[in-house]
């Protein structure tokens, strides 16, 4: 059985508005400028990491 994964965009940026935590958070998803992608694995910690920045990105399942 294939894990799932999660398809991460960066859709706005994380730099000037933003709390520090949330670009940190941004920049340990491998999301660093607006219309990056990033293929992330499927588990709590990751989507905990989602939810932080949910306001900066979209999320599509695979």
């Amino acid at each position: 059985m294939a894990e799932k994964t999660l398809t991460v965009k960066l859709v706005r940026s994380a730099v000037c508005s933003v709390k520090k935590d949330q670009t940190a958070t941004c920049r340990a998803m491998g999301l660093r400028k607006i219309g990056d992608t990033a293929v992330l694995p499927d588990n709590p910690s990751v989507r905990g990491m989602i939810f932080k920045v949910k306001h900066l990105v979209t999320v599509e399942e695979n």
